[in-house]
């Protein structure tokens, strides 16, 4: 027998035997013998899916902040997710589809939850059903918003999120939203001293995170409010928040808010923590050297920095500056800006020691983002530290909330009394006080010529201030000194 004919003979036989077990098998198909070899296979097919399912992503959480400008969605998952996001008109929608992710837990089939996500244009909230593998997340607006959204990777207390920001229309003065009513402005030229007074943290962020469950984010907003209202009562100054609620703000855009604002000061309101809990006292920062200088070099870079104030109130741009003389410029400002915000911080230092303990008796400097701002006077206040038991409770009570305001406020007149800004309501009035007479009351041994000496004024001044006929003046007796 040749090659080819063996290879045909054997190639026919191999045929036969696959016919003949196909067959076989489609004879068996009514029958027991067939079925038995279900059970098997389903359980194979159940436990691939499972194992499949376990890949996925669970829903467990949602959770909605509201701020002037945006509502923000935080939907936290057991792992990584892929989604996408597209918008539907009439009625306006904005639809999440989370792939291979499912929503199981109780709180979702209750549904009693998504009325509490229902803020600012948020008409409704609804789910997908729970058996689809993909979870599309479907929200119905009352109005536009322009959608985005990302992903975040787990960090501290926080696994993995998908964040949903709807970012409101953009309406005239929305960064003033976090402002409270205050008392009309008066007729006058005369504007007031402004205040931006910045509570840290906020919203998903909740700073550290006292014992009894006491939130950075919720002291510093009370203290904030405190020092506004305290502010807001004194003539002369206007007080401005860069959040009035439980929502998170950027650093830049607390910063871009006071000068939205043409704020004279910049005040971020924090509670410090320690890993043991024996630490405790107040301290004041404001920006270092080194961030001044970093700080300067980035507003050079960025175009949109160079057609910003220079200056707070002022109107000096750097847009049609060259490179050195911008430079210059910024380094002038941050200079001042730096100085002034080291004696702003010590008087508020010297207002906060005779009720509270302070852990820095001097005015701390680093290279926190919230105080570089190269136009506006800026310090950090850490109020206690809110891992000490005892500060906690204390920072938590609204007595003593109030008490760290009106000491802060008094730091902050204090200063800027001594060096009002010009065109200020205190600027005018330092302005007429120095105009006016000082009364003086003569004691033992006084003359007239030395008084006049004293207070560099002459004899005769004194007198026609007076009305004294002499230069006789008795003990006990009070002179209205003119000012030259």
């Amino acid at each position: 027998m040749t090659q080819s004919s063996s290879y045909f003979a054997l190639s026919s036989c191999l045929l036969r035997q696959l016919f003949s077990g196909v067959f076989r098998l489609m004879r068996q198909a009514a029958s027991h013998e067939l079925r038995t070899f279900r059970l098997p296979i389903q359980l194979v097919l159940v436990t691939g899916l499972a194992a499949a399912g376990a890949k996925g992503s669970e829903l467990k959480g949602v959770r909605s902040h509201e701020s002037p400008e945006k509502v923000r969605l935080v939907m936290d998952l057991s792992a990584p997710v892929e989604h996408t996001l597209f918008t539907l008109d009439k009625p306006s929608r904005v639809v999440i589809d989370i792939l291979d992710t499912a929503a199981n837990s109780s709180q979702f089939r209750d549904r009693k939850w998504l009325s509490t996500l229902t803020k600012g244009p948020v008409k409704s909230v609804r789910l997908s059903p729970e058996t689809s593998q993909n979870l599309r997340v479907v929200l119905e607006l009352k109005a536009a918003v322009k959608p985005k959204s990302f992903l975040l990777r787990p960090i501290g207390q926080y696994g993995d999120r998908l964040v949903v920001d709807l970012v409101k229309a953009r309406e005239k003065a929305v960064l003033s939203a976090a402002r409270e009513p205050v008392a009309p402005e008066r007729p006058q030229s005369a504007r007031d001293v402004v205040i931006a007074i910045d509570a840290g943290h906020g919203g998903d962020d909740p700073g550290a995170i006292g014992p009894k469950k006491i939130y950075e984010k919720t002291v510093v907003l009370a203290i904030a409010k405190a020092l506004q209202k305290e502010a807001n009562r004194h003539s002369g100054y206007q007080a401005i928040l860069t959040r009035g609620g439980d929502y998170y703000l950027a650093h830049r855009e607390r910063t871009a808010i006071a000068r939205e604002h043409q704020a004279d000061v910049f005040i971020s309101i924090h509670a410090d923590a320690w890993k043991t809990p024996d630490a405790r006292g107040a301290s004041v920062y404001a920006i270092s050297e080194s961030g001044a200088t970093s700080e300067t070099a980035r507003w050079l870079a960025e175009s949109e920095n160079r057609a910003d104030l220079i200056g707070g109130v002022g109107s000096v741009s750097l847009d049609d500056k060259d490179d050195v003389l911008a430079e210059v410029l910024l380094d002038l400002s941050m200079t001042a800006s730096l100085s002034s915000s080291i004696q702003i911080g010590e008087f508020v230092l010297a207002a906060l020691k005779p009720f509270n303990r302070l852990h820095k008796k001097r005015v701390e400097q680093a290279s926190f983002i919230v105080l570089k701002s190269p136009d506006i006077p800026s310090i950090l206040v850490e109020t206690g530290f809110i891992s000490n038991p005892g500060e906690a409770a204390r920072l938590a009570t609204r007595s003593h909330q109030e008490k760290l305001a009106r000491a802060i406020f008094k730091g902050v007149d204090t200063y800027f009394s001594s060096y009002p800004p010009p065109g200020t309501m205190l600027a005018a009035r330092s302005s007429e006080q120095s105009l006016k007479a000082i009364t003086y009351k003569i004691k033992r041994g006084d003359t007239l010529s030395e008084i006049a000496e004293r207070f560099q004024v002459s004899s005769r001044r004194i007198k026609e201030a007076n009305a004294l006929r002499t230069d006789t003046i008795r003990i006990g007796q009070v002179l209205e000194i003119p000012r030259t």
